[in-house]
């Protein structure tokens, strides 16, 4: 399904597409270099001081079940119901020290966020889908995990090829379909000061 974003002027066509899709083709893999090219694409993310405060778990389905099923299992039954169909599961964490002097890092998630970003446009400009997922439980995925207490889990990534809407139903299928949409960026961005609507 081809949803490209309605913006006010063209942007590049790999951000316009990217889309958080729900319907994943099961019978279609994702290769082990498909998935280093998006953990480089994440590598290349800027960060503060260059520090990247970004991890990932990775698990793939077509290797090891049973870590993708852990993984699955600290997922929202919400967001399970559609997921079940995605090769790939990918946690992200943001450490929450510097690397190089071990003192608080402010920017960490900020970072981490660009990191996930450039997975998710890596995946689009490669004919997968990725959709990052807030509802998953934070403290089973540290326990099954044994994620360091200094990192904090901040997302979980679905990624795979998408299948054709019908394979969804009922509110899935209606979310799926509608238009896409954001607020104007009248209500976003500022022009001088707060509040200035930019043109």
């Amino acid at each position: 399904m081809h949803k490209p974003a309605n913006t006010q002027v063209p942007i590049n066509e790999v951000i316009a597409n990217r889309w958080s899709g729900r319907a994943y083709d099961a019978s279609l893999s994702v290769s082990h270099a498909q998935t280093i090219a998006l953990l480089e694409a994440a590598r290349w993310a800027p960060s503060c001081f260059g520090d990247q405060p970004w991890r990932f778990i990775v698990w793939n389905k077509n290797v090891n079940v049973k870590a993708w099923q852990q993984a699955f299992d600290c997922l929202a039954a919400s967001n399970q119901t559609w997921v079940k169909d995605a090769p790939i599961l990918l946690l992200v964490c943001a450490d929450s020290l510097f690397n190089h002097n071990q003192q608080p890092n402010r920017w960490a998630q900020y970072d981490t966020g660009a990191a996930a970003e450039n997975v998710c446009l890596q995946a689009s400009s490669m004919g997968l889908m990725a959709h990052q997922m807030g509802g998953f439980n934070t403290d089973s995925a540290r326990h099954t995990f044994a994620i360091p207490a200094q990192f904090t889990p901040m997302a979980m990534l679905s990624i795979g090829y998408a299948a054709d809407i019908a394979s969804l139903d009922g509110e899935l299928l209606a979310r799926e379909t509608a238009a896409r949409a954001r607020r104007p960026l009248n209500e976003l961005c500022f022009a001088g000061s707060w509040g200035n609507a930019i043109d």
